[in-house]
């Protein structure tokens, strides 16, 4: 499942799935892969089983199997551990290339996927000239969109994200998506929205839910009287005046954790009777509270998840609801206000009960 933020997405030609989009990637954005296992004719696939080498032809016949509206070019994405040297980025870029005319040589032939879309995928890690390049080759291939891989996760710099997305962007044409995977934090989703990024997937989300964590940030940038209920449930989840043993269970549940959630295992939630985020319409807000999500958790219920999923898919999609209004209206500039305020003031409320 993805988002759309500058265009819109087609049905599924089977009518199986409405009003949805069928697209296959070639990793699961939600996890890491091991590195060091690419060569130039496989791409290494992780999954439960372990690992499988996926040659240019292998990867197009389970792409003929699964008949997906869009897939990911097969690509050499392994440059995002670290600082990727000059020859690491060209030997990324080379292979990428050569894997994409492989598939798109293969995509001709095939009566199966005549009526799915390839999107080319942009490598060349922290190179800026080989971004570049990769970027140009790629836009002069029958491609249906871009990916730009390589920026998940933490290894890269923020402001080299940043800077390299503003140039790669540059290069693609304007009539064509441009997705990008593992970007999945309020404020990281509109900086990348800034510089041209249209979709992103939803894996934040799920990582979110198996954190045992729900999302509960404000993203209305037209505040009315019950927003205001919202920022003061939320300040006063951001502040947190817990014991030192309940911050300790908190920072060592994950080091992931962001600003825009709450820990629902902390032992504060225990007594509190009300919703998860006052106000939301999902069914776990409508039916449960915190006092019982934290009890499912603590006592490792399968429930607890099911329902978190529930409250975090939906204000997820609420979100980029806004996104897509404020982008009408010409206002996403309040809407980034409104998400960076919550960041900083989380951040700073956090640091003095530390």
């Amino acid at each position: 499942m993805f988002h759309c933020c500058g265009s819109q997405t087609s049905d599924v030609t089977d009518g199986s799935m409405p009003d949805s989009v069928l697209y296959c990637s070639v990793q699961d954005p939600a996890t890491s892969c091991p590195s060091g296992y690419n060569t130039n004719t496989t791409v290494s696939i992780w999954g439960c089983g372990g690992r499988m080498q996926m040659t240019a032809f292998k990867f197009m016949s389970m792409q003929q199997a699964l008949k997906p509206n869009w897939f990911q070019c097969l690509s050499d994405g392994d440059t995002a551990s670290g600082e990727t040297s000059r020859k690491r980025a060209k030997k990324s870029v080379d292979r990428s290339l050569s894997f994409l005319d492989k598939c798109l040589e293969l995509l001709e032939k095939s009566p199966e996927l005549q009526e799915s879309v390839l999107i080319g995928v942009i490598e060349g890690g922290d190179v800026l000239e080989e971004r570049l390049r990769s970027a140009r080759e790629t836009a002069k291939r029958a491609v249906g969109g871009f990916l730009l891989d390589g920026f998940q996760g933490h290894a890269m710099a923020k402001e080299t994200k940043l800077r390299l997305m503003d140039s790669v962007t540059a290069e693609l044409p304007e009539d064509k998506p441009r997705l990008i995977h593992g970007i999945g934090k309020p404020d990281e989703v509109l900086e990348c929205i800034e510089r041209g990024v249209d979709i992103f997937e939803s894996a934040f989300p799920y990582q979110v839910t198996e954190r045992g964590c729900a999302l509960s940030f404000s993203y209305d940038y037209q505040p009315d009287p019950e927003a205001a209920v919202l920022k003061q449930n939320w300040t006063k989840d951001a502040g947190g005046n817990g014991s030192k043993k309940d911050k300790d269970e908190t920072s060592k549940a994950d080091l992931e954790m962001t600003s825009f959630e709450i820990f629902l295992k902390d032992k504060r939630y225990q007594d509190d009777f009300g919703p998860l985020v006052q106000g939301c319409s999902c069914y776990c807000c409508q039916n449960h509270s915190r006092a019982y999500v934290h009890h499912l958790l603590v006592t490792n219920e399968l429930l607890a998840g099911v329902l978190l999923m529930m409250h975090n898919f939906q204000h997820y999609f609420s979100f980029f609801g806004a996104i897509r209004d404020a982008l009408r209206d010409e206002r996403l500039n309040q809407l980034k206000k409104v998400i960076s305020k919550q960041a900083l003031v989380t951040a700073l409320l956090r640091t003095r009960n530390e």
